[in-house]
């Protein structure tokens, strides 16, 4: 995977960089927050979104902006994509609004959808990422200080082992799972094989033989009797049928004696309830006349002139206005007292900060005055090596002396050369056009001649005039191809000198570069002088601006005991306020005590007249009640009337009889139909042991099946659980061997001394130094800058064996060095110079740098400087000489 190009919009503070990025070792420069790593916080978070970056989105938007937008192009396993992201504020939050991801095969669209395809892409996460090919500013020991458990998990799981240790965990619960249900199914099996013998011990068919042959005689038995008792339940029934009529008839009388009886008592209490309802309404009419003596006394209280219900609202209406207005001014001196109160203690605040920028100002003094001094030591270095451009300048100008024109023609010479060649070629393109139609106009002309016709208008040859002009024809076919092999020939001629154009115009290109690069390191030196002098009257300024911080916070301390007492006086006045306030309030409840009075006046007139109606009412239903009671006693007397006491007696006898008889033979027949249910029951019981005894044996059958089959799917997850199990530890160790040899390799190509020996990384990915007189060390052990390049020698081999893989090359994402020679020494740094080197002579094709070290910056082929403009404090990239050409 390489870095293309990325186009950065209100990303942190770069309101709108673009970058093209090329292979080899770029290295990106500039101060202290310039913005040199929120330039790869970009990419990353191009690839990975919010997950790649510290905190929210809302801290990724530049200050100030509403939307952010990073666009980065890449090329990987030799196809290009681009990945575009914007971000805006929606709200109170920031959100992403677009993210697409353009691929070889179309475009992918929606957050999680692109995220997922560049972790398929890349086969890693951003985690995986940041832990193989980015090491982030503050991070370099990240894999020493890690356990050895913690980086066998970063390790396998950026080499694909973690899947078939999933696989084998997957393989494992499968084995268990079937375990479990081999185990529930082999007691099933038992289960019923020993319910079937203590079924088969019951004789079950011989059982229900016999049990059959005596339900047959009950049966017979009961149905003889049966019919004796059906004769004499119809005569019980009929007589029943006439018992019954009389008691519905004797039973309608009472219905409506009692009808008769409770209409009576309900219009003797209806009557009452008219009485009721005139005591309620003569309390109800002295009520009013209380409330309205009450009212006369209240009203008294105000300044009212009468109980108008308008003029009520409208002095409650006045009251809520000045209540508000109150309201108001107690809001207003409530702000007041805390702006007051936060302008103390903003001012206080504000005091201290001065103090602490006080304090920074001095530490910044001691540190720039080192820097000036380690600064003009490397300027005196670097002066003396600007001849080594010079002597380059001259070879390349004796280069192009024998060039057949001026150096200042070398481009129009080489636009000459190649647009006569265009020409020529043009011409080619002709020539090879009207021959191929020349060529089928004889091919054509030769087929007409041949079917006796003439070529040009087809009539027969006999006396046609045009016969004679395919000759002509032949004779341009054969001028064309004379042309065109002088003009092919001619081409060829053009393409040596437009080569020899080409190298001489490349030539001069390199002769102005490199003087233009020359020119560039001149400046360079000179701008490093001058930033020079530029920090030593910075310190100077610095010193001023310390001591006139003191002067103000003191300032600032005055003030905010103003703005205290102020708040004081605002508090006061509130309390005033809120006193004034209680007086409104009290004349609002007493002019809502009045309106309730009134309210309630109302509600009681209202309740008389609607006693009034109700007595109304009863008197017209007590008038319907004495008709329907009068229609009640006509009915009664008819019924009476109607009475037959002889038929009432006969039917009496004629049940007595019948129940006698049924009495007599109903418990024997009870008990027959009793042992004739209980002798079902046992045959259905017996037939039900017969089907489940068959449907035992069936399932029996089919769970030693199972159990077969669940003994053969056991065996093969445990044999793939071990399969799975041991590749792993052999990939493991593959790595292992691989990874020492490349750590190897690595330390000692950055780190030859006479102290150390070797490194052995054993399978549980524990590291030990060994010294050369072979006594083991912990990494933890070595010194702050040896320890930094020894994480930094792990971190170069773990990417070189994830580049590398071990069945051959897999393409990896840049390497990234976020201000790597943090915890470097100037004699580490040359180490970490000779590592970035052995890296790009491994075949990793793009490394990226972020870094203010001068030897880092020489050591580029490519560099980058980042600046920050202090008064909009938004950063800017420029391309600055190229590391060969840095002195």
């Amino acid at each position: 995977m390489k870095f293309e190009h990325v186009h950065i919009r209100n990303f942190k503070s770069h309101a709108d960089t673009d970058l093209s990025l090329g292979p080899g070792v770029t290295v990106i420069h500039g101060v202290n927050g310039s913005g040199k790593s929120s330039l790869l916080e970009a990419c990353f978070f191009a690839l990975y979104g919010a997950s790649a970056i510290d905190g929210t989105l809302d801290d990724a938007i530049a200050n100030g902006e509403e939307e952010m937008s990073i666009v980065l192009s890449f090329t990987h396993g030799g196809a290009d994509y681009r990945v575009e992201r914007e971000v805006k504020v929606r709200g109170e939050t920031a959100q992403t609004t677009t993210c697409v991801l353009e691929t070889p095969n179309g475009p992918i669209e929606q957050v999680t959808e692109v995220e997922a395809h560049i972790e398929e892409l890349l086969r890693m996460d951003a985690e995986a990422f940041v832990n193989c090919a980015y090491v982030r500013q503050g991070e370099v020991n990240k894999l020493i200080n890690a356990s050895p458990s913690e980086r066998q998990d970063m390790i396998d799981e950026l080499l694909q082992l973690g899947r078939l240790e999933t696989y084998r965990e997957r393989a494992s619960d499968a084995r268990i799972g079937v375990k479990r249900v081999r185990d529930r199914k082999r007691e099933l099996l038992a289960d019923r094989e020993e319910t079937i013998e203590a079924k088969e011990a019951k004789e079950l068919h011989e059982t229900l033989n016999t049990l059959e042959s005596e339900l047959s005689s009950v049966t017979d038995e009961i149905e003889t009797k049966e019919r004796g008792c059906l004769a004499a339940e119809k005569t019980l029934e009929t007589a029943e049928g006439t018992l019954t009529e009389y008691e519905a008839r004797r039973e309608e009388i009472d219905d409506l004696q009692m009808d008769i009886e409770e209409l009576t008592a309900t219009i003797a209490e209806a009557e009452r309830e008219r009485e009721t309802i005139d005591d309620r309404v003569r309390s109800r009419r002295e009520t009013v006349e209380s409330l309205e003596s009450d009212l006369d006394d209240r009203i008294a209280e105000t300044d009212l002139d009468a109980p108008d219900r308008n003029a009520v609202a409208e002095r409650i209406e006045a009251i809520d206005d000045e209540i508000d207005s109150v309201r108001e001014r107690i809001e207003e001196r409530r702000l007041e007292a805390k702006d007051h109160a936060n302008d103390a203690e903003n001012t206080r605040e504000r005091a201290e900060e001065l103090r602490e920028q006080s304090g920074d100002k001095r530490e910044t003094v001691d540190r720039l005055e080192a820097e000036v001094e380690s600064e003009r030591e490397t300027l005196d270095e670097r002066g003396e090596r600007i001849g080594e451009l010079d002597e380059r300048i001259e070879t390349l100008r004796a280069a192009i002396e024998g060039a057949p024109v001026e150096r200042d023609e070398l481009d129009a010479h080489h636009e000459s050369v190649r647009e006569e060649r265009s020409e020529r070629r043009e011409r080619v393109a002709e020539l090879r056009t009207e021959l191929k139609n020349a060529r089928e106009s004889v091919r054509e002309a030769e087929r007409l001649l041949d079917e006796g016709r003439c070529p040009e208008c087809g009539q027969p040859t006999d006396g046609s005039p045009h016969v004679d002009g395919i000759e002509s024809d032949r004779e341009r076919v054969a001028e064309l191809e004379s042309e065109l092999e002088a003009v092919e020939s001619e081409v060829e001629t053009l393409d040596v000198r437009v080569e020899r154009a080409d190298e001489l115009r490349e030539t001069a290109a390199e002769l102005d570069r490199l003087i233009e690069n020359r020119d560039n390191v001149r400046t360079l030196i000179e701008q490093r002088r001058e930033t020079v002098r530029d920090t030593v009257e910075r310190i100077e300024s610095l010193r001023s601006e310390a001591e006139e911080a003191e002067t103000r916070a003191s300032e600032f301390d005055d003030r905010a005991a103003e703005c205290e007492d102020e708040a004081t006086a605002s508090r006061e006045a509130i309390g005033e306020l809120n006193r004034e306030k209680a007086r409104l309030d009290d004349r609002r409840d007493r002019l809502e005590r009045i309106d309730e009075h009134l309210d309630e006046i109302a509600e009681t007139e209202r309740d008389i007249e609607t006693l009034r109606e109700r007595r109304a009412n009863k008197a017209e239903l007590n008038e319907q009640r004495r008709e329907r009671l009068a229609d009640k006693r006509d009915r009664r007397e008819k019924l009476e009337e109607e009475f037959d006491e002889s038929a009432v007696e006969a039917a009496r006898e004629n049940k007595r009889k019948a129940e006698a008889y049924l009495s007599e033979f109903e418990p024997y027949l009870e008990k027959k139909r009793v042992e004739r249910d209980e002798l079902q029951n046992r045959i259905g019981g017996v037939e039900n042991e017969l089907d489940e005894l068959s449907s035992l044996k069936t399932q029996r059958e089919e769970l030693a099946a199972t159990v077969d089959r669940l003994e053969s799917l056991y065996d093969e997850a445990m044999q793939l659980q071990e399969t799975y199990g041991t590749l792993r530890r052999e990939l493991r160790q593959r790595n292992v061997d691989r990874l020492e040899t490349m750590l190897n390799e690595t330390f000692d190509l950055v780190y030859q001394n006479d102290s150390y020996a070797r490194i052995e990384l054993d399978g549980e990915y524990e590291l030990t130094v060994y010294q050369k007189d072979g006594t083991p060390l912990d990494p933890e052990q070595l010194s702050g800058g040896e320890r930094a390049l020894f994480n930094l020698s792990l971190r170069c081999a773990i990417y070189r064996l994830l580049s590398e893989g071990i069945e051959g090359s897999a393409p990896t994402p840049p390497l990234i060095l976020d201000e790597p020679t943090v915890f470097l020494d100037s004699g580490h740094v040359s180490k970490l110079v000779e590592l970035i080197e052995s890296m790009t002579e491994h075949g990793v094709e793009q490394i990226v740098v972020v870094s203010h070290d001068e030897e880092l910056v020489g050591a580029a082929d490519d560099l980058v400087a980042v600046q920050k403009d202090p008064t909009t404090n938004r950063s800017s990239v420029e391309r600055s000489a190229t590391a060969e050409t840095l002195p």
